[in-house]
C-alpha cells in the first residue's frame, strides 16, 4: 500500500512539473511574439515615412518633420587637451594634508555634542563634552601638585633664611632645595598630562567635565558621537572627521604599462558622472613606490582645488593623464563611430536635416571615447546616437 502511494505521488509531481514547463514555454513564446510585433511596428513606421534624399554617396537630407530625426542625438565635438594615456578609474577622497580624524584621548560618557555634520568649526572650538573620571583624576593630581609645590616653596624659603643666618646645616638646606625641585617636576608633569588631553586652560578645568576640541579649522564631514555614548581612546573609528572641502585628492590605480606616462606635477583632467561635460583640472602630487601584490597596481594621488564645492569625497571619477597642456585634440564617443574594415566614419551635421558620412582617422581609442586625429574640425556637430540607422538609410537597406 505504501509503495502504491509513493508511485502515485511521484506521478503527480512529474505531472505538475510538465504543466509548469508548458506554462513557462508559453510565456516565452508570447514575449518573443510581442517583441517581434514591436519591431515590425517601428519598421513599418520608418518604411511609411518619407525616405531620405541622397544628394551624393555620403550625404543624407531629411525633411524637418522626418521621424528618423527623433532617433538621432547630435552634439558638438568635444575639445580636450592632448591625453597621455587611456582614461583611468579614480576616486575622490579627502586630502589628508587638510583632514583631521578626531578621537577622544580619554575614556568617558558623552554629555553634549556641539558640532553637527556640515558645520564649520575653528581650531580650538569645542566639539563635545565628556563626563570622565579619568579627567577628574588628572585634575586632582594637578591640584595636589600645586598644593605640594606651595608647601615646598615655603619650606625652602624658611630653610634659606636659616641657612643664610648660619642657623641651619647645609645638608638640611640642600634637602629642602631638592624637595622644591621635585615638587616643581611633579607640577610640570601634571600640567603636561592635562595639556596632552587637550585642555587649553588648566586653571579653568572642570572637576570631571572634559572638553574635546577641534585641532584644525574646517568642516565636520563625519560624526560618530551621540549624547550618552561611551567613548574610549582605543575606539576603531574617530568621533569626528574635520576637513577642508576646498582641498581634495583623486586616487588612481596605475597599471605597470602606465608607469612611464606619469610624473610629479603632471596635469590631469578629471570627469565625474554628476557633471559629465565638465572637466576638472588637477595635478599629480604623489606617486606610490610599491605595487599591490594582489592587484598589480600602483596608487597615485592627485591634488585638486574644489573651490565651487561640486566634488564630494567617495565620488567615482574618470582620470586622464595629459601629455600637453597647450595642444587640444578632438574627442567623440565611441557610439558615434562606424567601422568598415580598417576605416572609421562619423556622420557630421552640415545643416539641420543634412548629414554627411565622413571618414576620420583615430589617434587613440579608449573604452568610451576616441581621439580624432584627422577628419573633423572644432565646433562641428556629429551624430552620437543613431549612426547605424543613418548608415542603413545611406546604403538603401531601410
Amino acid at each position: 500500500m505504501a509503495d502504491r502511494d509513493f508511485y502515485r505521488d511521484k506521478r503527480r509531481v512529474k505531472t505538475h512539473i510538465k504543466i509548469w514547463l508548458a506554462v513557462l514555454v508559453g510565456i516565452g513564446l508570447i514575449y518573443l511574439l510581442y517583441q517581434r510585433l514591436a519591431v515590425d511596428q517601428i519598421a513599418g513606421k520608418l518604411d511609411a515615412s518619407p525616405s531620405a534624399q541622397k544628394d551624393a554617396a555620403s550625404i543624407l537630407r531629411f525633411a524637418p518633420d522626418a521621424p528618423q530625426l527623433a532617433y538621432l542625438h547630435i552634439q558638438p565635438v568635444t575639445e580636450i587637451f592632448q591625453p597621455a594615456s587611456e582614461t583611468l578609474n579614480g576616486r575622490i577622497a579627502y586630502d589628508e594634508n587638510y583632514t583631521s580624524r578626531v578621537s577622544s584621548p580619554i575614556a568617558g560618557r558623552t554629555m553634549r555634542v556641539a558640532a553637527q555634520v556640515g558645520d564649520k568649526v575653528r581650531a580650538g572650538q569645542a566639539l563635545l563634552w565628556l563626563d570622565s573620571p579619568d579627567f577628574a583624576s588628572a585634575v586632582a593630581d594637578l591640584r595636589k601638585a600645586e598644593a605640594m609645590l606651595r608647601q615646598k616653596q615655603l619650606a625652602f624659603d624658611r630653610a634659606k633664611t636659616l641657612y643664610d643666618g648660619q642657623v641651619l646645616a647645609r645638608k638640611d638646606f640642600e634637602a629642602a632645595e631638592a624637595d622644591l625641585k621635585q615638587s616643581e617636576a611633579e607640577m610640570q608633569r601634571a600640567k603636561l598630562r592635562l595639556q596632552n588631553l587637550g585642555s587649553i586652560e588648566v586653571a579653568d578645568a572642570d572637576a570631571q567635565r572634559f572638553t574635546l576640541r577641534a585641532p584644525i579649522s574646517g568642516v565636520v564631514a563625519e560624526r560618530q558621537a551621540n549624547p550618552g555614548t561611551e567613548v574610549r581612546p582605543d575606539a576603531p573609528n574617530p568621533l569626528f572627521v574635520i576637513t577642508d572641502p576646498v582641498h581634495l585628492s583623486v586616487l588612481i590605480d596605475l597599471s605597470e604599462q602606465d608607469l612611464n606616462k606619469i610624473h610629479l606635477g603632471q596635469a590631469v583632467s578629471i570627469e565625474v558622472d554628476a557633471y559629465p561635460e565638465t572637466p576638472f583640472s588637477a595635478r599629480v602630487a604623489n606617486i606610490g613606490q610599491t605595487l599591490d601584490p594582489a592587484t598589480r597596481r600602483l596608487q597615485a594621488r592627485c591634488a585638486i582645488l574644489n573651490r565651487e564645492l561640486r566634488l564630494k569625497p567617495e565620488m567615482y571619477a574618470r582620470v586622464t593623464l595629459l601629455a600637453d597642456e597647450k595642444r587640444k585634440v578632438l574627442r567623440v564617443p565611441n557610439s558615434a563611430l562606424l567601422t568598415k574594415g580598417l576605416y572609421s566614419y562619423v556622420f557630421v551635421e552640415k545643416e539641420p536635416g543634412v548629414l554627411e558620412k565622413r571618414q576620420v582617422v583615430l589617434d587613440m581609442q579608449s573604452r568610451d571615447y576616441s581621439i580624432i586625429k584627422q577628419g573633423l574640425q572644432p565646433g562641428e556637430r556629429v551624430v552620437t546616437t543613431g549612426a547605424l540607422l543613418l548608415n542603413s538609410e545611406l546604403s538603401g537597406e531601410s
